[in-house]
């Protein structure tokens, strides 16, 4: 059963992983600010997978389970990362054309 369940998670957050690519390119994509991307969710998102690193590491020493979060992690700051640039962007480009 053991041998089941880590199977289970793998593939899950192995495709998990895969399933922010699409939203990664949305918000590169955005024209708008990214306003559609909701910082505190994907900020939560972002302190859940790194607080699961940890316990990963501390709690567990295993090393699968940190890894997979950690990549979890670095896909919600990507996203973070694009949406605050896009927003950066949108709202130089609305003060510069409102001047």
């Amino acid at each position: 059963m053991a041998d089941i369940t880590l199977i289970m998670f793998t593939l899950c957050n192995s495709l998990r992983v895969l399933a922010y690519l699409p939203q990664i390119a949305k918000a590169a994509a955005d024209r708008n600010g990214a306003e559609a991307i909701s910082f505190s969710t994907w900020g939560l998102f972002l302190l859940a997978n790194t607080s699961a690193v940890a316990y990963a590491l501390v709690n567990r020493a295993d090393w699968t389970m940190a890894t997979m979060f950690l990549a979890n992690a670095i896909g919600c700051a990507i996203i973070l990362l694009i949406s605050a640039w896009k927003r950066s962007q949108h709202r130089s480009n609305f003060l510069s054309n409102s001047v």
